[in-house]
């Protein structure tokens, strides 16, 4: 039986807001907290967070503030754990390296506390295909070696891993880390590569492409992303962590070119060397995913892209 209670940390953000709706939609009570970063602006997590905010009991506060998560597991009967706040992004890591290990490292070691002390019966923690770096093998695998991260971003992720491994380990409770490869969809971040092209061909402004177009990612489509994580959730026992891809990869240039095709417009191109951070390549084996938690990602690219630009157009006009 799923339990009823879910707390959301990260609930206004572009994977946190979605979840919750899907949460909201199967009748389950959903608990959330954001701080409303300048990461990007805030008016537009709130935006996302008022289409259900009535619905559920929101903190507005910080993860890093022990005493506010300690009241909030202390006033909820909080059955499931869904952690997805941190700072995102690699290059940004490079900036504010003591941030990002504050907030993805202190911020986590605090929510697993608070977790564990209230007997929470499970955690599922965003984890990020970043911590693959460049590795020589694809489809990138779980069982990979993966301690070679090329950003700060990524390491706090890979050390998001350990600690929950040692939580796991302290209190027995079921943890899953899902590393999640390249999200995209409605609500996307405006930062995110797919966000920002769009804004620039509607605009007719130059798209920068860092290194040649032909890197390539795995793009997920937010609701294979959010049926994945439900369904891990249902079935974790013990510790796991888990690839949540499409098993489908598209080159920088053939992306842009679907987008193309889909707004009607012609990009104007302008490569730049590739940036520290940047790897190469993301492609997700998601056989561990599929056979045990019965994982099928549903959205092509095509069609993926086509319910952004849609979203797009009627947000942004």
């Amino acid at each position: 039986m799923v339990n009823k209670n879910v707390f959301i940390t990260g609930i206004a953000g572009f994977i946190g807001s979605h979840l919750a709706e899907l949460c909201l939609s199967k009748g389950r009570n959903v608990i959330g907290i954001d701080n409303f970063n300048t990461f990007y602006d805030p008016k537009i997590k709130r935006q996302n967070l008022s289409r259900f905010q009535s619905n559920i009991t929101f903190y507005d506060g910080d993860i890093r503030d022990r005493d506010l998560v300690t009241k909030i597991f202390r006033e909820n009967n909080i059955h499931t754990v869904f952690h997805l706040a941190a700072m995102a992004g690699v290059r940004p890591s490079f900036q504010n390296p003591t941030l990002y290990a504050d907030v993805n490292l202190n911020g986590t070691n605090i929510i697993f506390e608070s977790a564990v002390r209230s007997g929470v019966e499970k955690v599922l923690f965003a984890s990020s295909s970043s911590v693959y770096g460049n590795a020589p093998k694809v489809p990138f695998a779980e069982t990979d070696d993966i301690d070679h991260p090329i950003s700060i971003y990524a390491a706090t992720k890979r050390a998001n891993e350990k600690q929950a491994k040692v939580w796991h380990e302290l209190s027995g409770i079921p943890v899953a880390g899902l590393r999640f490869f390249t999200v995209y969809g409605p609500r996307q971040r405006p930062e995110m590569a797919i966000h920002l092209f769009t804004r620039a061909l509607f605009n007719h402004q130059p798209i920068t492409l860092f290194g040649d177009g032909k890197t390539y990612r795995d793009y997920t489509y937010v609701d294979d992303i959010i049926a994945g994580i439900l369904g891990i959730e249902s079935a974790l026992a013990g510790f796991d962590i888990v690839n949540l891809g499409e098993n489908r990869t598209t080159t920088l240039i053939d992306l842009i070119r679907l987008l193309e095709k889909i707004t009607g417009e012609t990009a104007i191109l302008n490569f730049e060397p590739m940036q520290r951070g940047d790897v190469d390549r993301t492609f997700a084996s998601i056989d561990h995913a599929c056979t045990n938690y019965n994982y099928s990602p549903q959205t092509d690219m095509e069609s993926g892209l086509g319910k952004f630009v849609e979203w797009y157009r009627a947000t942004f006009g």
